[in-house]
């Protein structure tokens, strides 16, 4: 899908902003601080997670504004989408859909949106997790259902490392139960991952820039018996030392 009308009301700094795209390609000019990173901001809360610049709620209302902010999108098959903040709970997200109340993750079902900045430039040399956040993204505005199974495998986890937290014998079941979870889900996760990673390959054709070589370890083979064995390990560094993606 693609944006056709993007309204913006009380956002940063544009009291009242109306952009009516009628081109593919957009380019946004003007002195510093005008607004035009605001503006992509905007856009990039029309998807699933926290926006471009990961900022709380309450920071994206206009400072001299009643407290609350808007952001919405119609969008070329007439889909309304929007988001934003009341100034009674300014810290609370809502999101609707054609004027109905919706989850933040159903936003990744009607809009894909990736960015790169140069403020993310350390990407490239930066940890392999922080690689594969980004690589999840991109997943996700392929396969909206990644969201769903990331979240089940982080919750898991989660309860997995609390569970562990406390002294041995911890409750074997319950241990077990939620490394299955890890299993069945971090394998659904990484199976969209490698989809993502193929199409990227996929997609390069040589000409004046190098292709890429891109890679991605798939770990999930044997993962909850795995998980198991190394429970103690994990209780003393208080965090999962493996994972179903290795590598990025």
């Amino acid at each position: 899908m693609t944006i056709k009308r993007l309204s913006l009301t009380n956002f940063r700094n544009h009291l009242s902003t109306l952009v009516e795209p009628d081109r593919h390609f957009i380019l946004l000019t003007g002195p510093n601080g005008a607004g035009k990173t605001n503006v992509l901001e905007a856009v990039s809360l029309l998807a699933p997670g926290r926006g471009l610049r990961q900022t709380a709620n309450v920071e994206m209302a206009r400072r001299d504004g009643p407290g609350g902010f808007g952001v919405a999108a119609r969008l070329d098959d007439a889909t309304e989408i929007g988001t934003g903040t009341e100034p009674a709970n300014p810290d609370r997200r809502i999101v609707r859909i054609n004027g109905a109340a919706a989850a933040v993750n159903s936003l990744g079902e009607r809009l894909s949106v990736l960015w790169l900045t140069p403020a993310m430039d350390r990407l490239f040399a930066d940890s392999p997790g922080g690689r594969r956040r980004f690589l999840d993204r991109m997943t996700l505005a392929l396969d909206p259902r990644h969201a769903f199974h990331a979240a089940r495998y982080e919750a898991a986890m989660r309860a997995r490392n609390k569970l562990l937290a406390d002294p041995p014998p911890w409750d074997e079941e319950w241990l077990g139960a939620l490394e299955a979870q890890m299993a069945e889900h971090g394998a659904a996760v990484t199976a969209a991952r490698l989809a993502t990673v193929s199409g990227l390959e996929a997609s390069q054709s040589a000409g004046d820039f190098p292709v890429a070589r891109l890679s991605l370890a798939n770990a999930t083979d044997g993962l909850g018996e795995r998980l198991s064995r190394v429970r103690s390990l994990d209780a003393s560094a208080r965090r999962s030392t493996i994972g179903p993606t290795t590598k990025t």
